[in-house]
């Protein structure tokens, strides 16, 4: 069975973007320490754009070969006029307003999303499925969530978009490892208790 990963940046209050989901002021701790963590282990979850500036064009993937992310996340590469922000993945957009997808590379997930993504954690495959984002569709998958790279940047919103747009329930997962970095970014990865 694949593992489904919720690879989310987030503030030290647990805000994924301000209330309108904006997230730009953490891009400001991306130093070369952090970017290089980045390339080395997490290359495949860069956009196809910082992929390129980076010259990780041809980079394998090494933790993921599928993306699953909402609506609202997806329209930010599209008001850039990227159709496909993640080519190098399977890119699905779980969303029920967007009737047809812009992109051969983008499959849109309009119903029974849990159902699709137990199907794609069923296939065979050594690699696992990347939650991109956002709020909602964590909460809406949460049951199916396997693990979770949380990447905190130091800064207190006070408000905003939390990690998770779900009621009130108890998930309880493990940690597995911890790296910090000179810039105040801290990545932890957490397992689902089972």
């Amino acid at each position: 069975m694949r593992q489904l990963t919720y690879f989310i940046a987030c503030s030290i209050d647990g805000f994924i973007g301000d209330p309108h989901g904006d997230a730009s002021s953490m891009f400001g701790f991306a130093a070369a320490e952090y970017l290089e963590f980045l390339k080395a282990e997490y290359p495949e979850t860069l956009p196809v754009q910082a992929r390129g500036a980076l010259g990780l064009q041809d980079a394998a993937n090494k933790h993921f070969d599928t993306l699953i992310q909402g609506r609202a996340s997806y329209q930010l590469a599209l008001d850039a006029g990227i159709t496909s922000p993640y080519g190098q993945l399977r890119e699905y957009v779980a969303s029920r307003t967007l009737e047809k997808s812009p992109d051969p590379n983008v499959e849109i997930i309009s119903d029974d999303l849990v159902g699709r993504v137990r199907a794609l954690k069923a296939e065979d495959s050594g690699l696992g499925i990347y939650l991109c984002g956002g709020s909602q569709l964590a909460g809406e998958l949460i049951d199916e969530i396997d693990e979770l790279v949380i990447k905190t940047y130091p800064q207190v919103y006070g408000a905003g978009m939390p990690m998770f747009g779900t009621d009130f329930a108890v998930t309880d997962f493990t940690l597995d490892w911890v790296r910090t970095f000179d810039s105040g970014v801290l990545v932890r990865k957490y397992t689902r208790k089972r």
